[in-house]
This record gives structure tokens, C-alpha cells and sequence, in this order.
């Protein structure tokens, strides 16, 4: 999957930026509401491997579901365990849909 540059979340526009590495040692994304930016590396902090592209989908589902889940006002947006299960289903779905 292609990454978006920008996508809307709520009555926001988040950009969609793809460093090399993540700055924390070991995240391959993050999601910054003040600025309302995600992040996804391409590459892993620890190894300097390249991400796989379904590595990156995921990565960009599960910051993506962090984003709007914070724009819904849900205390959801912080559970990593919850916010890990739906952007995994999410993006097999959206890869595996038939049109």
C-alpha cells in the first residue's frame, strides 16, 4: 500500500511523513496530535533493515486508529493492546477487500 502525504481525521489534516528511522530507539511510527503528524519509518532503528510493506501498512493503520480515536475524545486512543487488534484487522481487511 502506498502511504497518503495527508488525510483527514475529524475537522484536521494530518501529514503523513516517512523518515528513515524513528528518533526512539525501536518504534517504527508514532502519532504527534499537537502537530498532527504520523510518522512511519522505513527502516528499523535496530537492525537498519528496511520495514516490509506490510510492516509499514500496519504501522500507518495502527497510528492512524491512534489519531482518530484521540479526535473522538476516547480513552481507547491510549490502549496500545486495543489499538494493535483493530489496525491489524483493519488493514487485512482493507488489503484483502474484493471490488
Amino acid at each position: 500500500m502506498q502511504l497518503p502525504k495527508k488525510v483527514p481525521i475529524g475537522r484536521r489534516w494530518y501529514k503523513v511523513e516517512q523518515p528513515k528511522l524513528m528518533y526512539r530507539y525501536g518504534v517504527m511510527g508514532d502519532c504527534d496530535y499537537a502537530n498532527q503528524t504520523i510518522r512511519i519509518a522505513t527502516h528499523s532503528s535496530r537492525t537498519g533493515k528496511p520495514f516490509t510493506k506490510v510492516q509499514r501498512s500496519e504501522t500507518f493503520w495502527h497510528e492512524l486508529t491512534h489519531a482518530i480515536l484521540y479526535d473522538m475524545g476516547s480513552k481507547l486512543s491510549r490502549d496500545e493492546r486495543f489499538v494493535t487488534k483493530f489496525a491489524y484487522r483493519l488493514r487485512k481487511a482493507i488489503d484483502l477487500a474484493r471490488f
